[in-house]
């Protein structure tokens, strides 16, 4: 009886030990099937980019030979001797060899064909020899990126937001991101003041990003536009609004054109948009991934915002269809009805089912949920009119950044509007949104025990009301216990009871700064209002970080 139970706990240990090798067995093999499908997919993602990189080269270079053919058979300059010295000399021979077929060739035909071009669109640029030199640009002649965003600006009546888009642009990506990204800005305005004003102002907020050229500014020749006042009436539009999207088209394809080869994939934004964090990241996985899908390798657009033509990804490479045709029908229609009946051409025909020929073009016009930007604008850049749509496929946006700050006692003479107190701002519950505030108005934090403040930011102002923010207004601080006759006092401007006058707002309607460790403990710190203002004010951020040791 002995025997038997021990034999019987044998044969379970052994089963046991048998499950657990299985079990062991199978969790191995199943790990380096997902590392092996994981590495593969990441080979896929990245032969897919390579890929468009490829494609995209062959794009720009595959008119060359059209260049060579017009060259002569011997290209003779001066030598210093005086004598003609033929400039092939120095080629090797296969370029030699390449370049004489080519030109020969050429010669030996009794006709050139000579197909249509952009002048043939646009005749006017025929006018001016340097109608597509830029009247303004700032390059550092950055290439090679995955992704370029091109951001089209011109004057608004009584609003730009440019500058705040490009704040959340830039806010929202890493360093990586950064790395691969550039932002090209083009000012779609011929008063060449006004564009310097715009510049200068990108240049002064991002003077490190256009330095290191992630951020490069363009402006069109005003020789570049037609004569807006002879535009043939189209779909039955007011003049101004002919004029408004005729150029919008002339606008974009001017702005395609540049950047075409700087990376390998190409988003249209607008200049009154906002984003997700990350956004550059979901990108272009999304689009190395349809690149590497049979069914949609051969994408046309990729869709991150239902809006308009906010947020469209289009392969570099084939930028020059779209621009051609933008050009052609510059004066028919509006932008985003040209790539709507471009996307049509190429999948749909006559005799197809609707329904079958929506199905193609969901296959070629792919769209990502939920969606990556949305519009913030209120005033359209055509005149007199109010846009406010909105991408309900983005989600909420956010009124405020909560932040752990230290605990004191807030208060401040402003009127609060409804229940967004300056205590629920300080806390993280919300933000705060007074009345119009006056001069000498103060936003006051007395902290219950003195801290060692290590940095300040307040931002003003919110994505729906801009400017209502705060305008010369100062961050004041008071010391715990700073002796009388430090050096300190003097490295600052100080108020008559004691404060020192550490920053202010700035024109963007922010407050930031690091604390010089030399004030050390603070009592209190307060925002001083100097001016009455026009607007009423919005304070969504407020972050003071301390040591808590």
């Amino acid at each position: 009886m002995k025997l038997t139970l021990n034999s019987t706990s044998l044969r379970r240990r052994s089963r046991f030990t048998v499950s657990i090798l299985i079990v062991v067995f199978y969790t191995i093999l199943f790990l380096i099937i997902r590392k092996y499908f994981s590495a593969e997919q990441t080979m896929a993602q990245r032969e897919a980019e390579l890929q468009m990189r490829i494609q995209n080269v062959e794009s720009i270079y595959q008119a060359k030979p059209e260049d060579l053919k017009n060259l002569p058979p011997n290209l003779g300059v001066p030598s210093q001797n005086g004598h003609m010295t033929n400039i092939l000399d120095g080629l090797s021979a296969n370029s030699r060899s390449l370049i004489q077929n080519v030109s020969t060739s050429s010669a030996q035909l009794p006709v050139d064909l000579k197909f249509p071009t952009v002048y043939h669109f646009l005749p006017h640029l025929l006018d001016d020899p340097t109608s597509f030199r830029p009247a303004y640009l700032q390059s550092k002649n950055r290439q090679g990126v995955s992704i370029v965003l091109g951001i089209p600006t011109v004057r608004r009546d009584k609003q730009s937001y440019l500058l705040e888009t490009l704040d959340n642009l830039i806010g929202n990506m890493d360093d990586q991101e950064q790395n691969e990204t550039m932002i090209v800005i083009f000012i779609g305005e011929s008063d060449i003041e006004y564009v310097t004003q715009v510049a200068t102002g990108i240049c002064a907020k991002f003077s490190t990003f256009v330095d290191s050229g992630f951020i490069e500014i363009i402006a069109p020749a005003a020789s570049y536009y037609p004569d807006m006042t002879r535009l043939r009436q189209t779909l039955d539009d007011s003049v101004d609004r002919v004029r408004w999207r005729s150029k919008q088209n002339l606008d974009f394809a001017y702005l395609m054109a540049y950047t075409q080869p700087k990376g390998s994939f190409y988003v249209q934004l607008e200049d009154d948009i906002i984003t997700r964090k990350g956004f550059i990241s979901i990108m272009k996985n999304f689009a190395s991934n349809k690149s590497a899908e049979e069914e949609h390798s051969q994408w046309c657009v990729l869709d991150f915002c239902q809006l308009g033509f906010i947020g469209k990804m289009f392969k570099s490479g084939e930028l020059p269809w779209l621009i051609t045709y933008f050009q052609m029908f510059f004066n028919e229609q509006p932008v985003d009805w040209l790539l709507y009946h471009w996307i049509d051409t190429k999948v749909c025909n006559i005799g197809k089912d609707p329904k079958i020929c929506k199905q193609d073009i969901s296959k070629v016009w792919i769209h990502y949920e939920p969606s990556l930007f949305q519009h913030i604008g209120t005033i359209s850049s055509l005149k007199g009119k109010e846009q406010r749509l909105k991408d309900e496929k983005f989600g909420e946006i956010f009124d405020f950044y909560p932040h752990n700050n230290p605990p004191a006692v807030v208060e401040t003479g402003i009127q609060h509007h409804e229940f967004y107190t300056i205590q629920r701002a300080y806390k993280g519950e919300s933000f705060f949104w007074g009345l119009r505030p006056q001069q000498e108005d103060l936003v006051e934090f007395d902290f219950i025990n003195p801290i060692e403040l290590q940095r300040y930011l307040f931002r003003s102002g919110s994505f729906e009301q801009p400017f209502d923010r705060f305008y010369n207004t100062t961050v004041e601080m008071l010391p715990h216990n700073l002796a009388e006759d430090s050096s300190v006092w003097s490295n600052y401007e100080t108020t008559t009871d004691g404060f020192l006058i550490v920053g202010a707002f700035n024109e963007f309607g922010i407050a930031e700064g690091v604390v010089d460790a030399k004030i050390g403990k603070l009592k209190k710190l307060r925002l001083h209002v100097h001016s009455d203002s026009e607007n009423w004010v919005i304070l969504r951020e407020i972050l003071l970080q301390y040591d808590s040791l």
